[in-house]
């Protein structure tokens, strides 16, 4: 096996050690377990997050309900047995968890507003609106119907307020666009994963340049317009951000 990538520019792995400089308990959106609908969220102060996030038609109801059933018969069984899964068995749960839904999502169900190159746009340009100021941005890709991003928060900084100034502001503005009021636009849940290292980080940056490819979109990464593999602007004939434009809050 050839030896992993040299950690890419600007890439902030984990702090080694991460112990809060206040005596007093971090918040668990800064440091620790929350929970956001069904799934749970582990943060840990200045770490790097590959997130995902998803369309509100983007998967077939019958498919998640089918996977969160296997999902609870899994550790079920392990209650039945009197063997609780271990911490490092349940990352592995919601890794296969994850996997199939990203499968689901690769085969483009929905109406997949994202391939239209106006909203696509939108959300590429909101989510750099602020990179370099509130946040570290590696990697990122607008799919039909998902977003993936490789992110790293600012001191002060949480993902959960990042990922919120993303989808409010595009969900208002795409539903703008496409005519809809008050209609969901993006599903509520968000998948994230804390980066434990460089090496991790350099696979996952390469996992979301390259799903435009496993998608089968395109037959190189540079030739997907919506990823961080392009420079800006990538979309023939829609004019670049001015300086003053707006953008999330």
């Amino acid at each position: 096996m050839s030896a992993s990538p040299p950690p890419p520019p600007g890439w902030k792995p984990a702090a080694t050690h991460a112990a809060p400089t206040s005596p007093e308990r971090p918040s668990p959106l800064v440091a620790g377990f929350h929970f956001r609908g069904r799934l749970p969220h582990l943060k840990r102060e200045g770490a790097s997050y590959f997130v995902t996030f998803r369309l509100a038609d983007s998967l077939p109801a019958t498919e998640i309900l089918g996977l969160k059933r296997e999902r609870e018969a899994l550790l079920a069984d392990a209650l039945a047995h009197k063997r609780p899964l271990t911490w490092h068995e349940q990352q592995q749960l919601l890794a296969w968890y994850s996997d199939k839904v990203d499968r689901l999502l690769d085969a483009k169900c929905g109406a997949c507003f994202l391939k239209q190159p106006e909203i696509a746009e939108l959300v590429a340009r909101a989510l750099q609106f602020h990179a370099g100021q509130r946040y570290n941005l590696r990697a990122w890709v607008v799919m039909p119907n998902h977003v993936h991003a490789v992110v790293w928060p600012h001191p002060g900084r949480t993902l959960s307020q990042i990922l919120h100034s993303w989808k409010s502001y595009t969900a208002n503005q795409a539903n703008r666009l496409l005519g809809r009021a008050y209609e969901p636009f993006w599903q509520k849940e968000t998948y994230d994963h804390w980066i434990r290292d460089d090496a991790e980080g350099a696979r996952l940056v390469a996992y979301v340049e390259d799903n435009p490819v496993k998608a089968r979109l395109c037959t190189r990464p540079e030739d997907w317009r919506w990823s961080s593999v392009q420079p800006r602007p990538v979309a023939a004939g829609i004019p670049a951000a001015r300086p003053h434009a707006k953008g999330p809050s």
